[in-house]
């Protein structure tokens, strides 16, 4: 694992499972929001309710899309990195990996693009966003 990426660790809370007892795949999809969120607000230092709420960015995702490689479960702990695959126009596309210790669990691909929330559309990546994901994908190359 690349030490200069950001990570978080998330506790498995019983409302994340499924009657089998294993993380249902949506809940894994609701979880990795949150660390994207976090993302934007630890690992670049912008606030991500500013962003969408005070300044009416949507940072949606236009793709999203997992494997499953091994399950969790119910009391895990599973780190979280985030890693920049490039810096869009008006897109960030991102990989995840959620990883039991050494074990990875998950690993998926989202593309956000900024819209904007009032108007509707995409709009280009404002520059504070743009500088801090490049800034980080330099620094975790």
């Amino acid at each position: 694992m690349n030490e200069k990426l950001w990570s978080t660790d998330v506790l498995i809370r019983f409302g994340h499972c499924d009657p089998a007892r294993i993380v249902y795949f949506a809940s894994h999809f609701d979880i990795i929001n949150g660390v994207i969120e976090d993302w934007f607000t630890n690992g670049l230092g912008l606030p991500y309710y500013d962003l969408v709420g005070r300044r009416q960015i949507g940072l949606g995702y236009a793709h999203a899309s997992s494997d499953f490689h091994l399950p969790a479960r119910m009391g895990d702990v599973l780190t979280y990195t985030v890693r920049v695959e490039r810096v869009g126009n008006k897109s960030l596309p991102l990989r995840i990996e959620a990883r039991r210790g050494r074990d990875e669990v998950l690993s998926a691909s989202l593309v956000i693009v900024s819209t904007d929330i009032a108007g509707g559309g995409s709009i280009p990546l404002p520059d504070d966003i743009r500088a801090a994901a490049t800034a980080y994908l330099e620094k975790t190359a």
